[in-house]
């Protein structure tokens, strides 16, 4: 069997600054891929450079169309087509759905949705026929979650929007990577933390936070086997890849 290596492949992780973006732009270099890092913080994605060994970072924010494109530019400059696209980036904003704000609306749909869309609108005309766009989605759509009930929402929004892709663009590989939560993680990091606390203890007695925790290195590691072999098959797609931690085994 062929070793599975990034090697020599053409990729750009977009939300590489932190969680397992940066985890799979930093296993992507070590590999030998030929890398794009894009990132709102341009501190982060420095560091994510020097322990990749090789890449080209641009500074972007997916809220700015702008920057989107330049995204774009970077890749045809730099790499000519593109082989995968990994998209990590999201916001969330932990509120009670009573509590949430037209303004929190609006900023998670800006990142989660548009966002997203518009780094693939950007991207297309320098993807492989076959080209693998991967977005990160949430296990918080199928397993509701107190307090993230915007975030969820506009997660089945990007997952919904990808079936869009597919329909008006096929041969692409649009791919919908539904993860669970890692550890550790800058996911809660904004949150409100008696806010936080109750509603954990909610998650918790649900049985939607498992005690022992996937690390975003161990994901990255998984997904870039997957993708390289993916890229070397380009026959075969992959619509939709879950991520989640094992459950815990049943309590007498």
């Amino acid at each position: 069997m062929a070793e599975r290596s990034l090697a020599g492949k053409r990729v750009v992780v977009v939300g590489a600054s932190a969680g397992i973006g940066r985890a799979f732009a930093i296993r992507a270099g070590k590999e030998g891929a030929k890398l794009i890092v894009a990132a709102r913080r341009e501190d982060k994605l420095a560091d994510v450079v020097a322990e990749a060994g090789a890449a080209t970072p641009v500074i972007a924010d997916v809220r700015r169309p702008e920057d989107c494109a330049q995204l774009a530019d970077a890749a045809r400059q730099t790499l000519g087509q593109v082989d995968l696209v990994v998209i990590t980036s999201g916001y969330a904003p932990l509120k009670m759905f009573s509590d949430t704000q037209p303004q929190d609306w609006l900023d998670v749909f800006a990142t989660n949705v548009i966002g997203v869309h518009q780094v693939v609108k950007a991207c297309l005309p320098v993807l492989t026929d076959s080209a693998i766009v991967a977005a990160f989605s949430s296990d918080s759509v199928g397993s509701p979650h107190v307090a993230l009930g915007a975030y969820s929402t506009s997660k089945a929004a990007l997952e919904r929007s990808l079936v869009a892709w597919r329909l008006e663009h096929p041969g692409y590989r649009f791919c919908c990577v539904e993860v669970s939560g890692t550890m550790p993680t800058d996911f809660t990091s904004a949150f409100d933390p008696e806010l936080l606390g109750a509603a954990a203890g909610e998650w918790i007695s649900r049985g939607l936070v498992q005690e022992n925790r996937m690390t975003p290195e161990d994901v990255a590691d998984v997904l870039a086997g997957t993708f390289a072999s993916a890229v070397d098959h380009p026959d075969v797609g992959l619509d939709s890849i879950v991520v989640k931690s094992p459950a815990e085994p049943l309590r007498p």
